[in-house]
C-alpha cells in the first residue's frame, strides 16, 4: 500500500560547500530520526568515512560534523511523493526538491546522486532547472545487499576526485 509521504527536515549544507550528495526520499527510519541515511543496515556513513579515512559517525551530530569538515551537503531530490514503505521502484507522483536552494548558496563543484532511483528522478526533475550533472553513485542501501562494500568504496571515491 502506497502512502504520501514527505520530506520532513532540512537539507544539510553550509555556505562553503562543494560537494552535494542527493538520496531520492529519507526512509521511515530516516524520517523516525529526523536525519539521513539513519537506517542501521544503510552503509552510506560506513562507506563515507572509509573514503574518507575516518571512523563511522554515529550520532546526528557527528555526522553533522563530518560533513562540515568535508564541505559536503546533503538532501534528496524528492520532497513528496507516494511510495510503499522504503521501496525507491514503487515511488510515484513526485515533487521535486529545489536543488537551487543549495546551488545558489554554495559553490558546489559536483552532484552524486546515490541510487538508480534518485539519479533518474535528478535527470527528469532537477537537470531541466540545474543545468549541472550529476555523477551516479551506487545505492547503500539494504536493499542493495548485493554490491560488496569495496565496490561501494570504490565508487564513492569519485567524491576526493578533483
Amino acid at each position: 500500500m502506497q502512502n504520501l509521504v514527505y520530506h520532513e527536515f532540512p537539507p544539510e549544507y553550509q555556505k562553503d560547500d562543494t560537494i552535494l550528495i542527493l538520496g531520492s526520499i529519507p526512509s521511515p527510519k530516516s524520517r523516525e530520526e529526523q536525519f539521513y541515511y539513519a537506517h542501521p543496515q544503510n552503509r552510506f556513513w560506513r562507506v563515507l568515512a572509509t573514503v574518507f579515512n575516518e571512523d563511522t559517525p554515529i550520532s546526528i551530530n557527528d555526522k553533522k560534523d563530518f560533513l562540515k569538515r568535508h564541505h559536503i551537503a546533503l538532501w534528496d531530490v524528492i520532497a513528496s511523493c507516494e511510495i510503499e514503505k522504503a521501496s525507491d521502484t514503487s515511488i510515484k507522483n513526485v515533487t521535486p526538491n529545489d536543488i537551487n536552494i543549495i546551488l545558489n548558496t554554495c559553490p558546489i563543484q559536483k552532484i552524486f546522486t546515490v541510487g538508480k532511483v534518485a539519479t533518474k528522478l535528478y535527470k527528469k526533475y532537477c537537470y531541466p532547472k540545474t543545468k549541472v550533472e550529476s555523477i551516479y553513485l551506487p545505492s547503500t542501501s539494504p536493499a542493495n545487499c548485493a554490491m560488496k562494500d569495496d565496490i561501494l568504496i570504490e565508487n564513492f571515491k569519485k567524491i576526493t576526485e578533483k
